[in-house]
């Protein structure tokens, strides 16, 4: 079997393997031993999986001597790939199970958005800036309509001079969930702190009424734009997959 390998070295626990990919294929992260292993034919564990989206990030769970193996699991073809380590300082988020947010599934009789006068069209709806469509949006919405979900979010693409409050609110009464993406794109756009928290949590209630998804954005980056955003219930495209979120979105809803 034809394959690529990348000899990372010694690299402390913590640090991200990102892997770009130019077609699906199987990624294996491995020790050294289990590497020795994988190319004398015997048994052995990796981390990693056959990966149909690019790039794909894991985190390394220990310090050690780590090798990436791709290959395409027999078809025939050129790999193409590009392996690169990225600092493990990407955003720590609370991984609180989003079920146990109640105020977060918007069609509850006891949700603050709650009104027998609105009839929510949608079971999602996603916030973002423009620029962030295609590495996660759109990807994110597919995942949710596979799994049986009415999803809107191309009325919802935040460019500066909109309202961020009017967008937000107008998909807050037509859907039963709510997703804003927040990237360096989405935070460069000028909003004000108090208006994108008043949004997040309800300053009445206190009750998150939306879900934050942070993406390429860093702990920091997000706490000296909001320290109390920081402090959300949230999700993270560097720590979970698309497809994560999205069955944490399905369970969510259904069992609502």
């Amino acid at each position: 079997m034809q394959y690529q390998f990348y000899d990372l070295g010694n690299v402390p626990a913590g640090r991200i393997v990102e892997v770009t990919l130019g077609y699906a294929a199987n990624v294996r992260i491995m020790d050294s031993s289990n590497y020795s292993s994988f190319k004398a034919g015997r048994r052995y564990r990796f981390i990693g999986g056959y990966v149909t989206r690019s790039p794909y990030k894991i985190t390394l769970p220990n310090g050690t001597h780590w090798y990436v193996v791709i290959d395409l699991g027999g078809y025939a073809g050129k790999i193409k790939s590009a392996v690169r380590l990225l600092p493990g300082i990407l955003p720590s988020v609370k991984q609180q199970p989003l079920a146990s947010v109640p105020s977060l599934f918007l069609g509850r009789e006891d949700s603050p958005d709650y009104s027998t006068d609105t009839k929510r069209e949608y079971d999602v709806f996603i916030s973002h800036a423009s620029e962030d469509k295609d590495t996660v949006v759109r990807p994110l919405a597919n995942a949710l309509k596979e799994r049986g979900l009415s999803v809107w979010y191309d009325e919802f693409e935040l460019k500066i001079g909109d309202s961020l409050r009017r967008k937000i609110d107008a998909g807050l009464s037509k859907s039963n969930f709510g997703i804003v993406v927040i990237s360096r794109s989405f935070i460069k756009k000028g909003w004000t702190n108090y208006e994108l928290d008043g949004l997040i949590t309800r300053a009445v209630s206190g009750e998150q009424v939306l879900l934050p998804i942070w993406h390429d954005i860093t702990k920091q980056e997000v706490v000296e734009y909001s320290p109390s955003l920081a402090d959300k219930v949230a999700r993270n495209t560097a720590v979970n997959m698309i497809d994560e979120i999205a069955d944490e979105i399905v369970k969510v809803i259904k069992n609502g």
